[in-house]
């Protein structure tokens, strides 16, 4: 059976299309079509293929090849290695006033425990505040908001890179602490010996020299360049990673006291059914059952001392402590400038809501990950 759309370049069509392939630089789907062309050119310069042929060397469909055929015959060569514009017409998600509203949104207070909005918080209050009948993905929220730069402005939420501290050399000591650690991350849940990471870190509380301004319809929120800086606050903070669980509480300092008491408070609360907590902290110096000793009688110091199973990550490996990220995305979330420790204490208990109820962490990094990957901190026989 004869082909209906028979093509037939010209002598400078198919130098053309030689020179675009040899170049390869147009286009994708413009070079595929002009390959299928020139296979299928049945002048006396061309190979004449049949479509089943082009269809399993260029390896694309015989219905394109039949396609980019028909068009350079009806709409000339031009045309064929262009793709046919999209004739549906794509209703948008949402409508001006849908639109003027999520910017209005963005362009508001965040809610408390964010520093800013992000593209799924603003699809999630969307969907809350019944703005959109039915659900709205944080894309179509992302394509709204570039329609206005202030409000994107808003929404965009910046993480500059971090920065892994490992030791210059061989490190038995720090080996031992990581493998060790990282058979704890790989233990299965287990109600009577839950996995708990516990951190600290202090906090700067800065506040306002004057009321800020509140942001208006083409306005952002306006704040004095100078601030005041109103003392320090120390935030601990308790992982469970398996459940998806985290508690932060705001001290006044970082005291062993300090740390104690929340420890005794994760014991016989959180966990009080529990025969031991397996605790993952850091070296630092107030991370150590002797904190318990100097903040309780010796009774009820060693009552919760042989309630937990205590584990070390390696200095410089503070990054093995799962609270430690957890901190970091907490740190990030806060506003620039929280002047008191209620108000800090707001924000870190509407965090601590928000995210055990939409987060889950996943540890992937394992032993055999690390010995390959920081194969040169091992020591070898030759040390």
């Amino acid at each position: 059976m004869s082909k209906r759309y028979r093509v037939t370049l010209a002598a400078d069509e198919r130098d053309e299309l030689d020179r675009m392939v040899s170049r390869g630089k147009a286009d994708a789907r413009k070079l595929a079509h002009a390959r299928v062309l020139l296979q299928a050119d049945v002048s006396e310069a061309g190979p004449g293929w049949p479509d089943e042929a082009i269809s399993e060397a260029l390896r694309v469909s015989v219905r394109t090849v039949e396609r980019v055929r028909r068009r350079v015959v009806e709409e000339g060569l031009e045309a064929a290695l262009r793709p046919r514009p999209s004739q549906r017409v794509y209703r948008g998600k949402l409508d001006g006033e849908q639109e003027a509203r999520l910017i209005a949104l963005a362009c508001s207070a965040p809610p408390a425990g964010k520093k800013r909005w992000t593209l799924r918080l603003l699809a999630a209050r969307m969907v809350e505040l019944e703005i959109v009948p039915d659900g709205l993905s944080h894309e179509t929220v992302r394509q709204a908001l570039g329609k206005n730069r202030a409000a994107a402005a808003s929404a965009t939420n910046v993480v500059h890179p971090g920065m892994w501290c490992i030791p210059p050399k061989r490190s038995a000591e720090f080996v031992w602490h990581m493998e060790d650690v990282l058979e704890v991350y790989c233990r299965p849940a287990d109600p009577k010996r839950p996995v708990v990471c516990l951190d600290e870190r202090s906090t700067q509380l800065v506040g306002e020299i004057r009321t800020p301004w509140p942001p208006r319809p083409g306005q952002a929120e306006r704040s004095d360049c100078e601030d005041v800086r109103n003392g320090v606050a120390n935030l601990v903070l308790a992982f469970e990673p398996l459940a998806g669980w985290r508690a932060v509480r705001v001290t006044d300092r970082r005291r062993r006291g300090d740390w104690a008491g929340f420890v005794r408070d994760l014991i016989d609360g959180r966990y009080r059914d529990a025969e031991r907590v397996v605790l993952v902290m850091d070296q630092l110096n107030t991370h150590s059952p002797a904190g318990l000793y100097e903040a309780f009688p010796p009774e009820e110091a060693k009552r919760l001392s042989e309630r937990l199973e205590i584990h070390h990550t390696p200095k410089h490996g503070s990054w093995l402590n799962r609270a430690e990220i957890e901190l970091s995305a907490f740190s990030r979330d806060l506003p620039d400038r929280i002047g008191d420790k209620q108000t800090l204490r707001r924000h870190a208990a509407a965090w601590a809501h928000r995210r055990n109820a939409t987060t889950r962490a996943e540890w992937q990094f394992t032993t055999a990950d690390a010995r390959i990957k920081l194969r040169k901190l091992y020591p070898t026989m030759d040390d």
